[in-house]
């Protein structure tokens, strides 16, 4: 990830994040998930759930290197699961100030599936904030960057029916168009999004 004074300081709105200390250091607080009854039942339960994730990172972040004699504790087992997740959630925070240039610059939109879409990468009428930065970026570290985010993304959204009873792999089209509409209900004016019908938009 390249670093800049100017670089704007933001949080991917699908896994919102989740920034790091030590292994992980999480919370969903910024999240924009008001469980409310103008959401439908499933979405009620995708983002319940989505929180309880939260704390469950949170227990991961919150163990002590050494108890109150000195001794070094053991951090608790965690499952293939667990660890993937936690490696998702890193990868997110990592690249989450690229990601929101990205959208700035409308090289990205946010799909009716709850993955990114990467777009040419225009260099006319680029804010002079991100000359350089749009200037400089490699177009294969751009793909890979795309890439490396909607694989985290696809981690976290499996993650979210495994630690949920009532979900299967068989919801899996319905979760993803659940924070495919948390995605368009977070970005900025200007930014691309895809409606449900498949049509792309900028963001009024």
């Amino acid at each position: 990830m390249r670093w800049n004074e100017n670089r704007v300081r933001s949080i991917d709105p699908l896994i919102i994040l989740i920034f790091l200390t030590g292994v992980v250091g999480c919370t969903l607080a910024h999240v924009k998930v008001d469980v409310v009854s103008e959401r439908t039942a499933l979405e009620n339960q995708v983002l319940g759930t989505y929180n309880a994730l939260d704390q469950e990172m949170l227990l991961v972040a919150s163990v002590r290197g050494v108890d109150s004699s000195g001794r070094i504790q053991q951090p608790p087992k965690q499952s293939q699961e667990q660890q993937d997740a936690i490696l998702a959630v890193q990868t997110l925070a990592f690249h989450a100030d690229d990601l929101q240039i990205f959208r700035r610059l409308g090289w990205v939109g946010e799909d009716n599936a709850g993955h990114l879409v990467a777009f040419p990468m225009a260099l006319e009428n680029v804010p002079e904030e991100f000359s350089d930065f749009a200037r400089r970026y490699p177009q294969d570290e751009f793909a890979a960057v795309i890439e490396a985010i909607n694989r985290a993304r696809e981690v976290m959204m499996r993650r979210v029916i495994a630690m949920n009873e009532n979900f299967t792999e068989a919801d899996l089209p319905q979760i993803r168009q659940v924070f495919a509409k948390l995605n368009r209900e977070n970005a900025q004016p200007g930014e691309k999004i895809q409606a449900e019908d498949g049509s792309w938009t900028v963001k009024k």
